[in-house]
């Protein structure tokens, strides 16, 4: 099928979901679900899979994965996209590092992903607490590779970005979200060039750290504009991108200006690859940390050689 611009750029006629958007909520593996959960909910772990009402929970959780959320569950930023509270949030917990590191060892995950709310009420945005937990995870689970999805560190001193990658993540992770020309409408607390920035300051400062951000699409955006910000994380050197369906998490939050078709994000995908990130992942349900274990098991023989795969996707 040839996609054109017009038809990626139009907007759906329809407001229910379509049938490739129809997701089973049946378990899989009810042992292996309510293990992980009694895990999580023991040790008073929060994670994004509740808090972001993410669709992919019924089947990671059935594998015993799980992607952490750390300082707390209350966000200074006020995203139109996001699910998870804001407010004022609480003190950070001194122990986290170590009951994250904990819940890893007994999930028993080879690959571990950890995010954060924005806590801009702190000096350093969380970064000495990311880098601590980073470092705890590794110093208990030292065969598991650690991914952390950053928050953008916005008016912090650059020794923030400089932390965090000290801790030696073998991925980092920051989110550009959406084009430019939405932030105003939904990332009114970022900066577009400023979360570029961020990635590439990644790179400069560890070269072998692999670097990944992710894309939503329905918010009302063009196909030029997705690629368009394609280049542009390509230009900051990064190797990793996600591309997934916007999914509207409550009437109060931004409306789904379109349903991308499965065919639509075949064709970011084929983009994407052929302007040479070393791994995509481009469907409707794809999340920042869906299948980020077995992508990163695939990719990781790249490490010191950064070959374009010949059919990675």
């Amino acid at each position: 099928m040839t996609i054109t611009a017009t038809d990626i750029d139009k907007r759906a006629s329809y407001s229910s979901k379509p049938p490739w958007l129809k997701i089973s909520k049946s378990v899989k593996n009810h042992e292996i679900f309510n293990s992980t959960y009694d895990i999580i909910k023991k040790h008073n772990i929060t994670t994004v899979c509740q808090e972001a009402g993410c669709p992919n929970i019924n089947e990671c959780w059935s594998k015993s994965h799980a992607t952490f959320m750390i300082m707390g569950d209350v966000c200074t930023r006020r995203c139109t996209f996001c699910n998870v509270q804001t407010g004022k949030p609480t003190p950070l917990d001194i122990f986290e590092p170590v009951k994250i590191a904990k819940v890893v060892a007994q999930l028993q995950l080879r690959h571990v992903v950890i995010t954060s709310v924005d806590r801009d009420d702190l000096d350093d945005g969380g970064a000495s607490h990311i880098a601590s937990t980073i470092r705890a995870v590794r110093y208990r689970n030292p065969d598991t590779t650690i991914e952390v999805l950053a928050p953008d560190f916005l008016r912090k001193p650059d020794s923030a970005i400089r932390d965090v990658i000290s801790a030696k993540p073998e991925v980092f992770n920051h989110n550009i979200e959406t084009v430019p020309r939405l932030y105003r409408d939904i990332r009114p607390g970022s900066r577009y060039f400023h979360s570029l920035r961020l990635l590439q300051q990644a790179r400069e400062l560890d070269e072998k750290v692999f670097t990944k951000s992710g894309l939503m699409v329905g918010l009302g955006e063009t196909k030029n504009e997705v690629i368009q910000v394609m280049d542009d994380l390509r230009s900051a050197n990064v190797d990793f991108l996600t591309i997934g369906q916007y999914l509207r998490p409550t009437p109060k939050h931004h409306e789904v200006y379109r349903y991308v078709t499965p065919d639509e994000f075949s064709y970011f995908e084929e983009v994407a690859i052929n302007k040479g990130f070393l791994m995509v992942s481009s469907s409707p349900f794809t999340r920042s940390s869906y299948h980020a274990d077995e992508d990163f098991i695939k990719i990781k023989k790249l490490r010191y050689t950064r070959q374009k795969p010949e059919h990675i996707k």
